[in-house]
Parts: structure tokens; sequence; C-alpha cells
């Protein structure tokens, strides 16, 4: 039982409730799970929003295709480096208000990508929105899980939560193709102002401040090691898209970002108030669960990125068709979902989870055997369909799993691992299976083979690994987690 839940059986103020009294939950739970959730909608929104508009950006900026990556990147090691960081932050200073700094910085960031007028600036705005997503995503997270104490009532919290975070990636392929053709690149970034500024006029009056108890300063040492070793990995990760694995550029941020987080570990081990209480790492369904989310990000933002490849260089869709294309993905991604918040009380996180996965990959294997010629409707709707509904079964039985058992000491901490890992997952599945594509092509172009053969050959090698990693994501998640022990619902 979580110390949330403890604390709500205690006497009430003012006399000793009875023992058969069920304390009412917060009226305003599901208002607040809106805002919330609206800041995760704009957060997994924006990591894929960028790209279809990014030659436009190229273009209008004059960004070097070397340079052109750090609109992605930059993003990618900001987030990746603090969010662990983040939400031990929000643990000790107080979740609402670090949830307010992010979402208030995110929205300042969106501006000043918008109005950029060079290379410089947008970039800096890029990892200015990373740093805000390290510090809203965990503290959003982390007050969802506390908010909802009741089991059925988590699950259906989770369901929206994960919906509208997987809904976000696949809407911002759509605005982005959309908004691209019809406006311009800015309005990519103008898009998501409002959805910041929405939940800043009203957390304060929906959200009580919540922090751990007998909280301490952080220790800064600490907190820069886990941050200098987190954007170390995650540059090698990203190097490996462009150089190969025994370079200086891969391996010397690797070697250097693993040495430090084994000196973070260390430093842990030994300490009177760690940063990350080694003991929370213990918890097996909790670390299953987010390293589950490692697996599905991974696949997914390749998936996403080749996809889109394909649609626009091979079949030749403008912008706009590219974005209405994911349609039906969003459409499929919200019918898993439903789905998977009538099956979690039944089968519990293992089996949604496992089945969400398997799906998935049996999804992806049919992009292994798109031609040139592909056909929307026969080629692409069925297997999109297909990994849209795992996709969306997978979401809410994630953060179940990595989120049980949290605590008013430890909830986003719990959180901040788990978005680690998430962007762990992205940064290695788009560096790694697009490196493995573009490889491929080089390969099959050396051999005489056209130069769109020879692309089209490289997205089907990346997606019959695509489908491989899934599957084994089902199999390490369903043999790692706890079989499902149905519980007596709170009244």
């Amino acid at each position: 039982m979580s110390s949330v839940e403890s604390r709500e059986q205690n006497p009430t103020k003012g006399g000793t409730a009875p023992s058969n009294t069920t304390p009412q939950p917060d009226p305003r739970r599901w208002r607040a799970l809106t805002m919330l959730a609206l800041v995760q909608f704009i957060v997994f929104l924006d990591a894929t929003i960028v790209n279809v508009a990014l030659p436009s950006i190229q273009h209008d900026l004059h960004f070097s295709p070397t340079g052109l990556t750090w609109v992605v990147n930059g993003y990618l090691l900001a987030a990746g480096g603090l969010l662990l960081l983040g939400g031990r932050l929000a643990d000790i200073f107080g979740r609402r208000r670090i949830f307010m700094l992010g979402a208030s910085l995110f929205a300042v960031s969106s501006l000043t990508a918008a109005l950029s007028t060079n290379q410089e600036v947008l970039i800096a705005s890029r990892f200015a929105q990373g740093i805000a997503e390290a510090l809203a995503a965990p503290a959003a997270l982390s007050l969802v899980a506390l908010m909802f104490s009741d089991n059925a009532e988590r699950n259906k919290a989770f369901g929206i939560w994960g919906g509208l975070a997987g809904l976000g990636s696949a809407a911002g392929v759509v605005l982005s193709g959309v908004l691209t053709d019809i406006a311009s690149w800015r309005w990519v970034f103008y898009v998501t102002i409002p959805l910041a500024v929405i939940p800043l006029l009203f957390t304060r009056k929906l959200i009580d401040e919540s922090k751990m108890d007998g909280a301490k300063r952080p220790d800064w040492v600490s907190a820069i090691l886990a941050t200098v070793s987190m954007v170390a990995i995650i540059q090698g990760i990203l190097s490996l898209g462009s150089k190969p694995f025994g370079s200086v550029d891969v391996l010397l941020p690797l070697v250097g970002g693993i040495a430090v987080l084994g000196i973070f570990i260390g430093i842990q081990a030994k300490s009177a108030n760690p940063l990350l209480p080694l003991g929370f790492l213990k918890h097996k369904t909790r670390i299953t669960g987010s390293i589950s989310m490692t697996f599905l990000n991974s696949t997914t933002a390749a998936m996403f990125f080749l996809l889109v490849l394909y649609m626009q260089d091979v079949l030749h869709y403008t912008p706009l068709q590219n974005g209405l294309a994911w349609l039906p993905f969003c459409v499929a991604f919200m019918a898993g979902l439903q789905f998977s918040m009538k099956l979690l009380p039944k089968v519990g996180a293992r089996g949604a989870l496992a089945t969400g996965l398997l799906i998935a990959g049996i999804g992806v294997l049919p992009l292994a055997f798109i031609p040139v010629d592909g056909s929307f409707w026969i080629n692409l709707v069925p297997a999109m369909v297909i990994i849209a509904v795992g996709g969306g079964m997978a979401f809410p039985a994630i953060q179940t799993a990595a989120l049980s058992d949290v605590s008013m000491q430890d909830a986003g901490l719990g959180s901040g691992i788990l978005t680690t890992l998430g962007q762990l997952g992205q940064a290695l599945g788009l560096a790694t299976l697009v490196a493995i594509a573009i490889n491929h092509t080089s390969d099959l172009v050396s051999t005489g083979t056209s130069a769109v053969d020879a692309a089209v050959g490289g997205y089907k090698l990346a997606f019959v690994i695509t489908g491989i990693l899934l599957v084994i994501g089902a199999a390490v998640t369903y043999a790692l987690l706890p079989k499902h022990q149905p519980q007596p619902q709170a009244a």
C-alpha cells in the first residue's frame, strides 16, 4: 500500500473516522488530470511535430544538413539529460511548482522558436523546450499517480494520460504536414503555446501542492553527475546515426557517460541523502515497466520517421498528404487505448503490456514488404492500424507498471526514471534503426540497385528489426512482470 493510501485511511482532523468510512477523493481530480495531460500531449506532440517541417526550416534559416540535426537532437539531449533530475526536484521542491515552471518555460521557448530568425535562436529554443519537458513531464505524471489511489480510477487516468501521449506523437506528424503546407513551419511552434498556457491558468485552483516528507536540498554534485552522464550517453547514441560504432565520436561520449554514471551510482550507495535511492531500483514491476517504455519508444520513433520518409520521398506525398495519412493511426490508437482500459483490471499490466507490444510487433512486420509503388490503403493502412492498436494497449499498462506502489516520497523519481528511459529509447531507435536503413541503402546502391529501390530496401530491413524488437519486448515483459492478482476495488 502506498503512503498516500495509508494517509487517506488515517483519522481525520477533529476526531477519529469510523473504521467503515472511506475518505472521499478530491472532486477536482478529473479536471486536474485534464490540465496535466494537456501538457503531456504537447510534450509528445513537440517530439514529432518538427519532422515534416525540417526541409522548410532548413530552406528558410539556411541550415546545413549537420546543423539541422540539432533542431531534433538539441531537444532530445536536454530532455533526456535532465528528466531524472527534474523528477527528483519535483519531489523535493513541490510537484505543482516544478510543473508550472516547466509549462511556463515551454510556452516561452515555443514562442522564441516560432519567431526565430537564425539558426542559433531556434536551436537554443529547442534546448529550452527539452529542459521544459524535463521539468513538467515527470512532475505532472507523479501528480496523476498520487491523485488516483483507487486501482480502477488509476487505470482509467493512466489510460487517458497514455492516450494523449501516444495521440500527441501521431498528431505531431499530422499537424506538421498540415501546418507546413497551409501556413508555415513557424506554426508548428505557435500551435503549442496556448496548449502550455491553458494549464497555467487553472493549475493552482485544481491541484494542491505536494512534496516528499522531510525534503532536503538535493546533492548538487550528484545532480551534475546524473545530468552529465545522461547527456553524454544520449550524445553517443545520437552519433551512431552518422558515425560507425568504433569511432571516437561514438565511443568517447558513451564510455565517458557510462563511467560518470558508475561514479554517480557509487555516490548514491553511500549518501545519506541520495538523489536516486538505489532501493527504488529493486522494485521489479516498476523497473520492468520503465524498460518496456524503451522498447516501445525506440521502435515507434524509428517507425514514424521511416514511414514519413517513405511517403514523402518514395510515394511523393506532399506535406499535407503525409500529415493526413496518419489519421487512421490516430483513430486506431484510441481504440487500442479503450480496449486497454477494459483489459487492465482483468489481466493486469503484465497481460495488457505484453499483448500490446506483441500486436504492435506483428503490425510492423507487413511493412517489410512495402513496394516502391506502394498503395496507401493496401500496404500502409492495415499495418498502421495494427501498430496503433498495440501501442494504445501498451501505453497505459506501461505507466501502471512503472508507477506501481509509488508514494509521496518517490512519485517524481519514478516518473523521472520512466520518462528518461523513454527519451533514451527514442534517441536509440532514431540513431540505430535509421542508420541501419541508410547503411543498407548505401550497400544496395553500390551493387547497382537504383536509388529508390535501395531506399525502400533500407526501410524494409529496419522494419524487420523493429518488429523483432517489439516481439522480444513482449516476451521480456511477460517473463519479468508478476502475474495479475485481482484485488477488491475501493468504494
